[in-house]
């Protein structure tokens, strides 16, 4: 499962990690999230060794979802350098986040 992102360890995680890291922003009662949370765990394991992917509940995290605008969920967040470059809303395809994570590893 991914990295579970909260308001004690987003901060080194996910800004100061050093890695890449695409942030999941969800909610257990939203449809959406659930059909992309198992390609986030797959990404998870595919890729952990090169970037930190995570989730951050909404309901249980709200400032994190307020301090970067998060509105609709799911959203994909998609950081390099502790500096936010892409956004993903909406539930997509696999490939689609895998090819916006692929950007951030060049």
């Amino acid at each position: 499962m991914a990295l579970e992102l909260t308001d004690q360890n987003f901060e080194n995680q996910v800004l100061k990690s050093g890695k890449p890291a695409v942030v999941d922003f969800w909610a257990e009662w939203c449809g959406p999230c659930r059909m992309i949370a198992p390609i986030i765990d797959e990404l998870y394991h595919e890729y952990k060794d090169a970037a930190v992917i995570g989730k951050v509940d909404v309901d249980s995290y709200p400032g994190i979802a307020t301090k970067y605008g998060i509105r609709n969920i799911p959203t994909i967040l998609f950081f390099k350098n502790g500096e936010m470059v892409d956004k993903q809303v909406g539930a997509v395809p696999r490939n689609i986040i895998e090819q916006k994570l692929k950007a951030l590893l060049q």
